[in-house]
């Protein structure tokens, strides 16, 4: 399948945060895979991080665009939306294979980007949508992909079978997603609203009606969506409950139908039916989980989409894409 005689020379640009730090242990073990470069932000200071001994033990400095590409045949950018924006071309063109994580390139429209990503240029015409199980046949030819988001996984992961096959009633209410994640989505930088005081014994809502997310659950589904994300005191982990309408004359063995002819091929789906997943099955897996409940006098759908969001929501699928786009079995370094 995988052409390469040898392992693939790898890089990580912000190696430094809780997503940079998943690659570098996912990647170490990965058994064709020879990481040779981990660095931080640009102008970051050179560090040791204590998180990656034993995994990486040299200095992880600040990014130095020459030297990545000179290390490394692909490269794994885990940087703010801006840097990913300005390095990601200049990697492209250098023959570089590049897995983004952040959003820069994730909305194909220019008008939304330019609203929820206003600090990237145009997307290149070669990106493609890193959510492997719906894009492996455009994942094998790509040079940039643009991995999915975490929410957005979970979500378009659950419903997109379900519209494709026809089966849900659009006419009335939106489909309602509404989705809960642990505080490491919010990234590493502290802030007021993840301060361990402020969320531990709580729960919040936020990005009602504004949230970034929900142009990507609406691209890839292409549908409207009612998108609610909440804060739970919690590492890690995301449970989604998305509430939907079938058409008359679906039932439950349809739903189960469709969802199973979806991912009948895909290692990291585990369809679990009435027996409904909680965040503890996924955490620390590339898995998403999806359960589900229909109540057949009112026609109601309720899903459950479980992820973790540092592994599938993240690191994971991007090493997972990684796997498709070199020929690699797709459950590589992942199992």
């Amino acid at each position: 399948m995988n052409s390469y005689a040898s392992a693939v020379r790898v890089g990580i640009a912000g190696a430094t945060g809780y997503t940079g730090v998943e690659l570098l242990r996912l990647l170490s073990r990965h058994p064709s895979v020879h990481v040779t470069a981990a660095m931080g932000a640009p102008g970051a200071a050179p560090r040791h991080v204590p998180a990656l001994k034993r995994l990486w033990d040299e200095p992880v400095n600040g990014l130095d665009l020459d030297a990545l590409a000179d290390a490394t045949d692909a490269v794994f950018l885990a940087l703010p939306e801006h840097a990913a924006a300005e390095i990601a071309p200049s990697l492209v063109e250098r023959g570089k294979r590049v897995f983004d994580l952040s959003g820069a390139f994730r909305l194909r429209d220019a008008s939304l980007r330019r609203r929820w990503y206003p600090k990237t240029p145009d997307a290149p015409q070669s990106v493609v949508y890193g959510l492997t199980e719906r894009n492996r046949d455009l994942l094998r030819d790509s040079t940039l992909v643009a991995c999915a988001g975490c929410y957005p996984t979970a979500a378009i992961l659950a419903l997109q079978p379900l519209l494709h096959a026809g089966l849900l009633d659009l006419s009335g209410s939106p489909i309602i997603i509404d989705a809960k994640s642990g505080v490491s989505g919010a990234g590493k930088t502290p802030t007021e609203r993840t301060h361990f005081s402020e969320c531990h014994g709580s729960l919040s809502a936020y990005g009602v009606f504004d949230h970034r997310h929900a142009a990507e659950i609406e691209q890839e589904l292409r549908t409207t969506v009612t998108f609610v994300p909440h804060l739970l005191p919690i590492d890690r982990g995301i449970l989604e409950t998305i509430y939907a309408m079938l058409k008359p004359g679906v039932d439950e063995p349809a739903v189960a139908a469709a969802l199973q002819a979806a991912y009948a091929d895909s290692p990291f789906v585990r369809l679990t039916g009435s027996d409904l997943p909680e965040i503890k099955h996924v955490a620390h897996t590339n898995f998403c989980d999806i359960g589900w409940r229909v109540n057949p006098a009112t026609r109601q759908l309720v899903l459950i989409s479980c992820i973790d969001n540092l592994v599938k929501g993240a690191a994971g699928q991007a090493v997972q894409n990684f796997n498709v786009a070199f020929g690699f079995d797709e459950r590589l370094g992942l199992n």
